[in-house]
């Protein structure tokens, strides 16, 4: 493989690998705030208006910025009937056939995203409810995790390229 692709795979894995460890720690940002949520809805009487809105938000970033990590890290549901008995060339193969319609499906969401960020942000479009919050920050940070797992399906694809072709790339440690 040519040094630029192998520089790209490393530095898109790096980044997703950054991104992805830092995003695992909002898991506990979304725990924490349920059960303060609860706490304050069952004990203080006062019932939180922006609780359950703000949790969607932060599931939905913590699952589009960590998606680049888990591709790359293949913890990605998969039907697995004859995939695991295959060679590693074989696999790859495979798989650089069935990341085109990866690359579809990820440059549709992007091209959705991308027309529904602009919107929110040149409209000010809020949510419906009692909170109202601006929906364009959560827009963008779906967006650029569109984009990172975009990245990462590249580089996912150079790397089965390289291992069809029989010249696999070093794993640079992993996640």
């Amino acid at each position: 493989m040519p040094p630029s692709l192998v520089r790209y795979v490393r530095l898109v894995d790096g980044l997703n690998r950054t991104v992805g460890r830092f995003v695992v720690w909002m898991i506990f940002v979304f725990l924490l705030l349920l059960l303060y949520a609860s706490f304050s809805r069952t004990v203080l009487n006062v019932p939180l208006a922006w609780s359950v809105e703000m949790a969607q938000f932060l599931l939905a970033a913590y699952f589009l910025l960590g998606g680049g990590w888990s591709l790359q890290a293949d913890a990605h549901v998969r039907m697995d009937l004859l995939y695991s008995r295959w060679s590693a060339r074989r696999r790859a193969f495979a798989d650089s056939l069935t990341a085109f319609c990866l690359f579809f499906y990820l440059a549709v969401m992007l091209v959705g995203g991308l027309s529904s960020t602009h919107y929110a942000l040149a409209y000010d479009q809020r949510n419906y409810s009692a909170w109202a919050p601006p929906l364009a920050p959560i827009k963008i940070v779906m967006v650029v995790g569109l984009v990172l797992i975009f990245l990462q399906a590249t580089a996912l694809f150079i790397r089965d390229l390289a291992r069809w072709r029989g010249t696999p790339l070093a794993q640079d440690g992993g996640p």
